[in-house]
């Protein structure tokens, strides 16, 4: 029987490790950021960016801005005027007066000259700033897909742990109910592994939920049915994120962060808005023409030609200068406030991927060898006649849990890079998932019991659970 039980027991353990240690070590060559190409991910946000609304509306937000660069350069829309002049009210006399006749007069105003151009030049900056907001929609929608993403893959990789360790309790309750019968085993050992089974059913209905809130998520970012299946291959541990040098990052956000090049262009439109303003201190022209006819006498013709006078400049235009001036230091202002925050998320990130890539390293060279050294050292024990039943299953336990913090671990990682990559103003947005631990399977994380420590994917403000993140700007 006890060959039996060990074989049993041994079975998940020699399992996991083959899946849980990849053959590829954690380190890749210098300068290498990228997580490994995968195809499916790629199709994925090939069809989101296809499909989102957002991004349509987006794209239809900066064609229509800029269709109104040529407005904002156009001349003022010319005046007709029609009119009639009668000497006395007896009848006309257009004909018969020479002072008598019908006006026909075309008014054209002409702004001083630079003012067109400073105006279509205020409006073209403001359609490059509302294509920098469009990037931003593409950023998230990326990023989202990403988190629904991986946060299917760590789900599905919990249910892999839970479909093992469910098979072993399995094989445990019919063992402890075989010796419970025959009178070698406690009747405790027989209602524990019952416990554990109705516990392990209550951990799948929660991973299960999260499954389908996650493929929800994904099929809502690239517009398809809710239940369309998406089915991954891919596993956490085949794309590790990798540190990069701050400066890198820095360096990319100068050139691709939406939040920043809007700031820029808000300060290159507030330039120009002040030019313009200078420029409205000057008058504005207007010439006309009219032709009067005079029935069987010759006709009469009139040009003339207008400038208006801004004699109220102190009140309009010396404030709008001012308005315009304030404004310009405003925008200086935002920006740089918007590139210390993002060069902080930059360094907290970078810091927090040292940390996640050190806790990796630390699951995988230690606590995921050292789980299965102690599960084995236990059963033998078992084995022995000096340890109950209950060690041993607290040691596998231990062991899982252990399995599900690194696969925590492996989804934080890529939060990170994702966030990194997003450019997200608001923090870290995690990816997680319910962890087959201390806190679900009602015992330590380790055979004495004791919890285990808190996996680096639990921190952070919002969970990745249905793909919403962060970002600094409209989540998809």
């Amino acid at each position: 029987m006890r060959s039996f039980v060990r074989l049993a027991l041994g079975l998940i353990p020699a399992i996991g490790v083959a899946q849980a240690l990849p053959s590829t070590p954690i380190s890749t060559p210098a300068g290498q950021t990228e997580a490994a190409r995968d195809p499916l991910l790629e199709a994925l946000i090939s069809e989101a960016l296809a499909r989102h609304p957002d991004i349509a509306k987006a794209k239809a937000l900066v064609d229509a801005e800029k269709e109104r660069i040529p407005q904002s350069k156009a001349l003022p829309d010319p005046s007709l005027s029609l009119g009639i002049q009668n000497d006395g009210f007896n009848g006309l006399q257009i004909g018969k007066m020479e002072t008598s006749y019908y006006q026909v007069m075309l008014t054209q105003p002409l702004p001083w000259p630079g003012k067109r151009g400073l105006r279509g030049e205020v409006t073209s900056l403001g359609a490059e700033a509302t294509r920098a907001a469009s990037d931003r929609y593409r950023l998230t929608l990326i990023a989202d897909m990403k988190r629904a993403y991986y946060g299917l893959i760590l789900v599905r990789g919990q249910l892999e742990l839970l479909d093992q360790q469910t098979l072993f309790w399995q094989k445990a309750s019919d063992i402890t109910r075989v010796r419970y019968e025959v009178g070698q085993g406690a009747q405790a050992d027989l209602l524990r592994s019952q416990l554990e089974l109705n516990r392990l059913r209550q951990a799948r209905l929660s991973l299960e939920s999260e499954e389908r809130v996650l493929l929800t998520t994904l099929n809502r970012l690239r517009v398809m049915p809710a239940d369309t299946p998406v089915p991954t291959t891919a596993r956490l541990e085949d794309a590790i994120p990798q540190t990069s040098p701050v400066t890198t990052w820095v360096e990319r956000s100068e050139k691709e962060s939406p939040e920043l090049l809007a700031a820029r262009l808000g300060i290159r439109q507030a330039e120009r808005s002040l030019d313009l303003a200078k420029r409205d201190r000057y008058p504005d022209f207007a010439v006309s023409a009219g032709i009067m006819p005079r029935g069987s006498l010759d006709p009469m013709w009139q040009v003339g030609f207008s400038v208006s006078l801004p004699i109220w400049s102190k009140q309009k235009q010396q404030r709008a200068v001012s308005e315009q001036e304030i404004r310009r230091r405003a925008q200086s202002s935002e920006t740089e406030s918007i590139r210390l925050l993002l060069g902080q998320r930059i360094q907290e990130r970078s810091a927090q991927m040292v940390s996640a890539l050190a806790t990796i390293r630390i699951y995988r060279e230690g606590l995921l060898v050292q789980s299965e050294s102690s599960y084995q050292a236990i059963l033998g024990q078992y084995e022995s006649g000096r340890a109950p039943f209950l060690s041993v299953l607290e040691a596998l336990n231990g062991w899982t849990s252990d399995r599900g913090g690194y696969l925590q671990s492996l989804a934080q990682a890529q939060a990170i890079q994702i966030a990194q990559e997003e450019f997200n103003l608001a923090g870290t947005p995690p990816i997680s998932a319910t962890g087959l631990n201390a806190g679900s399977m009602g015992m330590g994380g380790s055979p004495s019991g004791s919890a285990m420590p808190t996996s680096p994917a639990k921190s952070g403000s919002t969970s990745a659970k249905g793909g919403e993140g962060g970002p600094a700007m409209k989540s998809m």
